[in-house]
């Protein structure tokens, strides 16, 4: 199928061939007929992509103390290589999408197949879209009127926050699309509505609408105009849809303000606020939060968890659900918005000078058939005869900046083992095509199946969310192939007994965790210099904070952070030892601490006498070192920090060993493949990848417990 993005590395719009969607639990799969192109918001990111580098930095200020921080703890060539892999990533485009619906998922009950509906599903001719973000399109709409029901909500939110009653005066600053569409929505709401912008022809439009508009660059000053169609006493709400850097924009909204007004934010602005403007007249300021209630809270959007009607009467579905009564009764008339409707091939009729021609709202109308094929070949490659076939199943960052780059980067150049990737596998399909297409893998899909059931694919690489682990590892060894998974081996421990059972069956195959720290060079050094003694090892994970609200920390998907992230410490505690845990206790910070709570202490016991301390802390500065392990063993000393340096104290001939960071992906991934085309024993002894996930597990339980657990 074809699907819109934007390259935010170099700017360009480009329609890309990629993998149709599957139906997911909980979702609606859709053949889109129209897509509503949003001219501020899509303009905003194609400016911004076509901005040079010196442009971006100046327009995200904040991130570019994240990259300084980086430079300080990582070195600058890995934190180019991270900021470089994120611009190239591409960004879907659109937001206000109607079709009919091909599949239903799991859990959908009120939304039938043949059903037509409008949804937040950007430029694609099939989008798979959250329950939540699906409304059911009136008979009596057509499509391109349904198209404007995302974006209507965003403008309906603004005017829910501001709370208008009848015969009240409200100013609309920008008459865009969603200015003129809050404008009409006032007027529904009884307001005498007065509105500023500079482009004539939507002033033109405002007025055939009843809205009194008046254009600022022809001489009219706003305050003093609002002043005099209010008889000096100011505008009982303001809301500001324009989009601009400047902060004239509030200080004019406030000082149009009558005494106690209310401003709301829907677009864009400077808010360099003046405390006289607002204190003088008591005035109240809100942003408003795109289509409403639920917007952004992963429950609601993507679970599908409704909130309560009689406690939030005005969801964003809810709000979609208005939009559409109201064009169905004629009060709104989206028609005259509609500028031009250009077929999906001639998208750069849009996007070419976007903003430029002076259009409000233009479509995109999309073939009668879509292909519906979940695999798309990008590259002409044989694999017959080749050892080590690869399928990687999940496109994220991992895959993406980690993954690849080690299996395809200039350390695997020249060698006798080439890493054969012919699949990559990602939900929706972009992420994967992207992939593809700057590393030569063969196909892109939706489907991972496809991967387990190719013959020629001898080792399937698990890089999903943590939750998949467990079930995609059992069912790619059921299917005979050698798998990787990027840590953790699993997020519950009821998984174990069924992996354990499948390991039991697949003697032939090897299964390797992304334990990656044991091959870093600092890490072989370190065992090499170690030997069998007994030892104490205190190792630090500054981990740096993630919100509360990530997937990483949701115990049924992320697993918390001390089972999907140190573990990684675990097993080189266990590496450097030569040994297994056979205790473990955890203690956590805060009165209350939880069982994905990411700032512990974890004391590990070996079987050999040998004992360990991780520390797994969130709450330090980013500028200091991510990672620092500290060995005693025979009054000798190692201390590696960050795996850039290893200094030693107490041993002959050996006192700093120093590189670019190294964290051991690149050895692990070339032994791996190494392994998988010419056989020979498993990169981590199996017993020891199941030994570190117990011990993860008791870890979380001894928080629980308050006690030491044992490991049996």
């Amino acid at each position: 199928m074809k699907q819109l993005i934007q390259n935010l590395k170099n700017g360009q719009t480009l329609l890309e061939e990629v993998p149709a969607p599957q139906v997911k639990r909980g979702a609606v799969l859709i053949q889109t007929r129209r897509s509503l192109v949003s001219l501020g918001t899509e303009r905003m990111l194609v400016e911004f992509g076509k901005a040079n580098l010196i442009e971006k930095a100046r327009q995200q200020p904040d991130r570019v103390k994240m990259v300084l921080d980086k430079i300080k703890s990582d070195g600058l060539m890995p934190t180019l290589e991270a900021v470089f892999n994120k611009l190239g990533q591409p960004l879907p485009l659109g937001y206000c999408n109607v079709g009919r619906v091909m599949a239903v998922g799991e859990g959908v009950t009120d939304i039938r197949i043949g059903d037509r509906v409008a949804s937040n599903g950007p430029h694609a001719e099939i989008v798979c879209v959250p329950r939540n973000l699906v409304a059911k399109v009136p008979e009596g709409i057509s499509d391109e009127e349904a198209a404007f029901t995302v974006i209507g909500s965003i403008g309906l939110q603004g005017v829910r926050l501001l709370n208008p009653t009848l015969g009240e005066t409200v100013v609309v600053i920008g008459l865009g699309l969603i200015g003129l569409l809050t404008a009409e929505l006032l007027r529904l709401n009884g307001c005498r509505v007065i509105g500023f912008d500079f482009d004539e022809n939507k002033l033109r439009i405002a007025r055939e609408k009843g809205i009194l508009a008046a254009n600022p660059a022809a001489g009219t000053d706003p305050v003093k105009w609002v002043e005099s169609l209010t008889n000096g006493v100011g505008a009982d709400g303001v809301v500001i849809t324009a989009s601009t850097k400047t902060d004239e924009i509030i200080s004019q909204a406030a000082r149009m303000s009558r005494k106690r007004g209310r401003i709301i934010l829907v677009g864009v602005i400077g808010l360099n606020l003046s405390r006289a403007e607002f204190y003088e007249k008591e005035l109240s300021f809100q942003v408003s939060c795109s289509y409403g209630p639920g917007r952004y809270d992963d429950d609601y959007e993507q679970k599908g968890v409704d909130y309560p009607l009689a406690f939030v009467r005005w969801t964003e579905n809810r709000n979609f659900q208005t939009l559409l009564q109201l064009m169905e009764s004629g009060l709104l008339d989206v028609k005259p918005f509609i500028t031009e409707q250009i077929p999906l091939e001639e998208y750069q009729t849009i996007y070419r000078d976007m903003g430029k021609g002076g259009a409000i709202a233009s479509l995109l109308v999309y073939p009668d058939k879509a292909s519906s094929e979940r695999t798309v070949r990008h590259h002409t490659i044989s694999f017959a005869g080749r050892k080590g076939v690869i399928g990687i199943i999940g496109a994220g960052n991992f895959t993406k900046m980690t993954l690849i780059p080690a299996l395809k980067g200039r350390a695997m150049q020249g060698r006798a083992m080439q890493a054969n990737i012919k699949y990559i596998a990602s939900a929706n399909g972009l992420s994967g095509t992207a992939l593809a297409q700057k590393h030569g893998i063969a196909h892109s899909t939706t489907d991972y199946r496809e991967i387990l059931q190719d013959d020629e694919v001898d080792l399937v690489m698990i890089t999903t969310r943590h939750n998949q682990h467990a079930r995609l590892i059992v069912e790619a060894l059921h299917a005979g192939k050698h798998v990787f998974v990027e840590k953790p081996l699993a997020i519950f421990e009821e998984e174990m007994s069924q992996l354990l059972e499948s390991f039991q069956q697949a003697k032939s195959l090897s299964i390797t965790v992304g334990f990656n720290r044991r091959f870093s060079p600092h890490a072989l050094k370190m065992k090499s210099l170690l030997g069998d003694a007994p030892m104490n090892i205190i190792a630090t994970m500054n981990a740096g904070f993630i919100p509360a609200n990530s997937w990483v920390h949701d115990r049924a998907v992320g697993g918390g952070r001390i089972l999907g992230e140190a573990c990684h410490f675990i097993d080189l505690i266990t590496y450097l030892t030569g040994s297994r845990v056979a205790a473990v206790c955890m203690n956590a910070m805060g009165p209350q601490a939880t069982e994905t709570t990411d700032n512990a202490s974890i004391l590990l016991r070996y079987e050999n006498g040998s004992t360990g301390v991780i520390n797994y802390f969130s709450n330090g500065h980013k500028a200091y070192s991510k990672e620092r392990v500290e060995v005693y063993s025979q009054e000798r000393t190692l201390v590696l920090d960050n795996f850039r340096t290893l200094e030693g104290y107490g041993f002959k001939g050996f006192s700093k060993l120093k590189t670019s960071q190294d964290k051991g992906h690149k050895t692990q991934f070339q032994e791996l493949v190494k392994r998988i085309q010419t056989g020979g024993a498993p990169l981590i002894p199996l017993d020891e990848i199941v030994n570190t996930t117990q011990a993860a597990f008791a870890a979380v339980r001894s928080l629980k417990d308050g006690a030491w657990v044992h490991l049996s």
